[in-house]
C-alpha cells in the first residue's frame, strides 16, 4: 500500500519558522519519520513539497492512481486552494488534512479551510505528531472496502 503525504506552501522552511507554531523539526527529519513509520507499517510513504499549486496538482493527478490514500498539509491553500481541491476530490483516495498549529487559534481567516469538507478527518495543532497519527489512521481505514479507490475523499 502506498499513502501520499503533500506538503503546500512554506513548510520546506519547517525547523526555520516561528518554531512556536510549527514546532523545531524540519521538513526532511518529519518525511523521514513518516517513511520509517510507513516500514513498520508495511505502508510505502511517498512525500512531495511544493510551494506551487499547479505541482501539487500535478502530483496528485500522476501518482493517486497507484496509491491508497493521502496526508496533506496544504499550508495558505487551505483557505484557497479551489483547483487542489477538485485534485483531491477526483483523485478518489481516503484524505486526511492535517496542521502543524492549530488553525482555530489563530486569525480569523486561517479558520476557513476550504479543503475540510471534502477529506475522511481533519488534525489541527499536534505539531509533527499529527502527521503520525493520521499515517496510523490511513494504514487502518485505506484497507476498508469503503476507503478504497472510488471513496471520493471521504
Amino acid at each position: 500500500m502506498k499513502i501520499l503525504v503533500i506538503h503546500g506552501p512554506n513548510l520546506n522552511v519547517l525547523g526555520k519558522r516561528d518554531q512556536s507554531l510549527y514546532g523545531s523539526k524540519s521538513l526532511a527529519e518529519i518525511d523521514s519519520m513518516l517513511r520509517e513509520q510507513g516500514a513498520e507499517l508495511g505502508i510505502e510513504v511517498t512525500s512531495f513539497q511544493s510551494n506551487h499549486e499547479g505541482a501539487l496538482i500535478d502530483f496528485v493527478q500522476s501518482e493517486s492512481p497507484q496509491a491508497a490514500g493521502i496526508i496533506i498539509n496544504p499550508g495558505a491553500l487551505t483557505h484557497y486552494g479551489l483547483s487542489l481541491r477538485d485534485a483531491l476530490t477526483d483523485a478518489g483516495l481516503p484524505v486526511i488534512e492535517v496542521h502543524l498549529s492549530n488553525i482555530y487559534a489563530r486569525e480569523e481567516f486561517r479558520r476557513k479551510s476550504i479543503i475540510a469538507p471534502i477529506v475522511r478527518g481533519q488534525i489541527s495543532g499536534l505539531g509533527w505528531q499529527g502527521y503520525a497519527a493520521a499515517l496510523r489512521i490511513l494504514a487502518t481505514q485505506a484497507c476498508s472496502p469503503a476507503a478504497g479507490p472510488g471513496a471520493k475523499g471521504r
